[in-house]
């Protein structure tokens, strides 16, 4: 457990479900915000519930400021997981990063730590994709030494994939 500033970074537990659920929901796409697809209680849930998962939380008092999802790649992704993991040259050597999402009120000071938390549970590098046009997230990305590696496009929609390695 990292604690900074009144903030402290963990793993998630479901206890967090409502918290993770609300961040989530208040920056997805169907609301204005730029997360792929909307986040039901039930779909967060089984996020937070896959086998080979490991999804780090901010937390600053009693509040869920910041969420980043992880997972080992397996041969029944959704449609968009693997299109990125045919789009990457090394393909399911890796561990899936994200989604990732920072309150408003922490953005620029919450990702670095939740990556470097995540970082100790995985091996081999981390791969995601991010919106082509997202350059928020992009930038915010690069910071942390990722570089986009491939590309791919999706429902007239195109997204860069971002690595460490490539």
């Amino acid at each position: 457990m990292v604690n900074s500033d009144r903030s402290v970074i963990r793993l998630a537990t479901l206890h967090d479900l409502a918290g993770i659920t609300a961040l989530l929901q208040a920056n997805s796409a169907g609301r204005g915000g730029t997360l792929n697809g909307d986040f039901p209680a039930d779909k967060v849930e089984g996020m937070l519930r896959r086998a080979g998962a490991r999804t780090v939380v901010a937390q600053r008092d009693e509040a869920i400021t910041g969420v980043l999802f992880s997972a080992i790649p397996t041969q029944h992704e959704p449609e968009m997981i693997n299109a990125m993991l045919h789009a990457w040259p090394p393909g399911w050597h890796c561990w899936l990063y994200g989604p990732v999402c920072i309150s408003e009120a922490e953005r620029g000071k919450g990702l670095k730590r939740l990556y470097h938390h995540m970082c100790q549970y995985h091996q081999g590098a981390p791969v995601l994709f991010i919106q082509a046009q997202n350059s928020r997230s992009i930038q915010a990305h690069q910071r942390l030494g990722m570089y986009p590696v491939a590309q791919f496009a999706m429902q007239d929609e195109d997204f860069f994939v971002y690595s460490h390695q490539g």
